[in-house]
């Protein structure tokens, strides 16, 4: 494991998350997009504008969806007040029962399944929701993903849209909380905590993908944000007030 990188609110580590995980403090919540287990090989279409050849330090089997990343889940139930985990349909009876299961729906299909175009990306649900935790009332807990909302090309096999994170995060936590992302990949979830005003731990163990998620991450701080706290408005002073 090396040193992390800061950038802005954001903590980045290249390692592997088994080893960085029981380092860490007390996170608000994690927010992770992990391997399926569905042996990612080469594709392109509409929707993920990308071509790879599946990822480079993981097998995208369901042997290590069980063997690596169930456990990291169990991991950040240990640390995180909340956890949303989206497992892909193929090993998603692999995860420990989920306290409430959500949904992205896209009409249009988001890749092929044994009975055709998937349009259902499960959402897992531990822990307590933020906002009626907290007095702030009911949210859904399922998201109609537009069709313009798809995954640009940046090197990494299987980027998630921004705009599937954004809501993943929002719905996750509060606004100035800490998320973690044990799987960040290209640093999808990173962009987002960085564009909602959300402080960002990620760990990624492959370089190539870790320098990804680095530069995604500090462009993404030089934007800004979308949720900044609004300028006090000047207050013209009466040069009067306080006369005698």
């Amino acid at each position: 494991m090396s040193n992390p990188v800061i950038i802005g609110d954001a903590t980045l580590y290249c390692g592997d998350c088994l080893d960085i995980l029981p380092t860490l403090p007390k996170v608000d919540a994690v927010v992770t997009d992990p391997p399926y287990g569905v042996d990612l090989t080469a594709k392109q279409n509409k929707w993920v504008k990308n071509v790879g050849d599946g990822y480079e330090s993981t097998d995208d089997t369901p042997a290590f969806v069980a063997s690596v990343v169930v456990p990291v889940i169990e991991l950040c139930r240990g640390i995180a007040r909340d956890v949303v985990v989206t497992p892909g349909t193929r090993c998603l009876w692999l995860y420990p029962p989920a306290d409430d299961l959500g949904t992205i729906f896209n009409k249009s299909g988001a890749g092929r399944t044994r009975w055709g175009f998937g349009c259902n990306h499960p959402i897992l649900f531990y822990g307590k929701c933020p906002y009626l935790n907290t007095g702030k009332g009911s949210r859904p807990n399922s998201w109609d993903q537009p069709a313009t909302d798809f995954s640009d090309k940046n090197g990494h096999p299987c980027p998630k849209p921004i705009g599937m994170m954004m809501w993943l995060v929002t719905r996750g936590s509060l606004n100035g909380e800490t998320i973690l992302d044990p799987f960040m990949g290209s640093g999808t979830t990173g962009v987002a905590c960085a564009k909602l005003g959300r402080k960002f731990i990620g760990i990624e163990i492959e370089p190539k993908y870790f320098d990804i998620a680095c530069r995604r991450v500090e462009e993404a701080y030089k934007q800004p944000r979308l949720f900044d706290e609004p300028k006090a408005k000047p207050v013209q002073t009466n040069l009067l007030d306080g006369a005698a």
